[in-house]
């Protein structure tokens, strides 16, 4: 098998791999209301299974890059899908929800490990001129999980059983175990660090605290001041973090990448466009539903529209950042983005169907060449020898910035509706509208992270020639 086949065939191998992970952290939404009947709770306590594989994946994400370099990059990864997979195998045998959320919890721990070691064998084995096709091919996956996720729960969940949303892992994961030990090296750095507790400590109570703080405030689950005292002692947690990276030989958090604009940009700026990103999937078959008046189903159907769009930008994503450069479509592109979230707040009930499709598929398109451009960028400047660390740190922030997203999503709706004067469990058109503006408003952080860009960052990789005349030395 050649080296370029070979590489082909493992960033495949990711791509499937991302997709499983972030698949099921949105498929069981739809399926939610069985799930509570068959473990007699309420249906608004099983938001706990979707909340605890979200802050596994946000607690362990970190340190992948370090036990990848301690143990072995094959073995990490075959590990990672085969917890993966029996964990998925005892969420579907379940009886309580006490034994859901712990094996969510385990499933959690998995997926942590499985797509950003992953990612890390891709990126170590890819030259910089191929870095913006491969980003391009393992990160739309995750855009499509999104999307595809709560329509294919709600079709198995109406047509079968809840179960079968995790046993469906079982093939797919015993397949992908079995290629990862015939394709993958178990590559490993001859370099031992040591573990950095104190940072991993902080870090994992402020990535707890603001997923639960803003679920309990998005759910109404808790008094607002609680809520928000939690959120508080996060970010000094947070904080705390920090300092302790800035005292270690070697960090989790990567500060040393962080003086790269091209990195920094996929940590600020990038991570509001995340959350916006991850929102409107949750607030859009909502509105449908609740203002339209149609069926969780077909709600979802509409989704997919966002879908066709993230692919069918993908064949055109190397040829723009050659004709343009990071720089010109972060900026004009993050504006198109913005203005195609908006464009979804003047949808009504008499809006044409067509219009709607058309305007999803705008916005998939859009977002999925901002999206692709932000990751690649990220890696333009990192050396070899510290793309693990530099992988695990933007891994868990990523993670992070979209798991947030639905939460984020719902504390707006709910503001929205406060300000209307009414209730917010029976939000209203203007609410989500509101909602759906303010996330377009926040799409533009990278945007204006972008500005502080040189004409030619990551032109190594995309392959864009400045031409260096009066006017553009004016725009840089």
């Amino acid at each position: 098998m050649s080296k370029v086949r070979s590489r082909y065939y493992i960033t495949t191998l990711v791509a499937a791999a991302l997709f499983m992970e972030m698949l099921d952290g949105t498929i069981i939404a739809t399926a939610l209301p069985q799930m509570a009947k068959s473990f007699n709770v309420g249906a608004v306590h099983l938001n706990i299974g979707m909340t605890a594989y979200m802050l596994a994946l946000a607690v362990f994400i970190p340190i992948s890059g370090w036990v990848a370099d301690r143990f072995g990059s094959r073995s990490v990864f075959a590990a990672a899908i085969g917890v993966f997979t029996i964990a998925s195998l005892f969420c579907g045998l379940a009886h309580t929800l006490t034994e859901f959320t712990l094996m969510r919890v385990v499933q959690g721990l998995g997926g942590a490990m499985m797509f950003p070691v992953g990612r890390l064998i891709v990126l170590r084995d890819t030259p910089k001129e191929d870095l913006t096709e491969t980003i391009a091919y393992m990160t739309w996956p995750a855009l499509t999980a999104l999307v595809v996720g709560p329509p294919l729960g709600g079709f198995i969940t109406t047509y079968f059983s809840w179960h079968w949303i995790f046993f469906l892992n079982l093939p797919l994961g015993a397949v992908a175990l079995t290629l990862t030990l015939l394709w993958v090296e178990n590559l490993r750095s001859d370099e031992r660090h040591p573990f950095d507790w104190l940072t991993f400590l902080f870090a994992g109570v402020a990535s707890t605290g603001v997923v639960y703080a803003l679920e309990s405030l998005g759910g109404a689950a808790m008094a607002t001041s609680s809520a928000l005292l939690i959120l508080a002692l996060s970010v000094i947690s947070g904080v705390l973090a920090v300092f302790a990276a800035q005292r270690s030989s070697y960090p989790f958090i990567d500060l040393e990448s962080m003086k790269l604009k091209s990195y920094a940009l996929s940590i600020y700026g990038a991570s509001g466009f995340r959350v916006a990103v991850a929102v409107l999937p949750f607030l859009l078959p909502l509105m449908f539903q609740i203002s339209f008046g149609m069926t969780a189903f077909q709600s979802g159907l509409y989704l997919l529209a966002l879908f066709a769009g993230d692919l069918s930008m993908k064949g055109f994503v190397i040829q723009v950042l050659r004709r343009f450069g990071f720089r010109r479509i972060l900026i004009v592109n993050g504006v198109i983005t913005a203005a195609s979230v908006a464009l979804c707040a003047v949808i009504s009930p008499g809006t044409p169907p067509l219009l709607i499709i058309a305007i999803l598929y705008f916005h998939g398109a859009s977002r999925s060449l901002e999206f692709t451009c932000m990751t690649t960028l990220a890696y333009t400047e990192i050396p070899s020898e510290r793309m693990g660390q530099a992988n695990g740190f933007l891994s868990a922030v990523m993670q992070l910035s979209m798991g947030v997203g639905v939460a984020v999503g719902a504390v707006t709706l709910r503001l929205a509706a406060h300000a209307h004067g009414h209730e917010a469990a029976a939000p209203h058109l203007n609410d989500f509208h509101v909602a759906i503006l303010c996330m377009s408003l926040l799409t533009l952080a990278p945007v204006f992270d972008s500005l502080g860009l040189t004409a030619d960052a990551g032109s190594a990789t995309s392959g864009h020639v400045v031409i260096h005349t009066e006017v553009e030395a004016d725009l840089v």
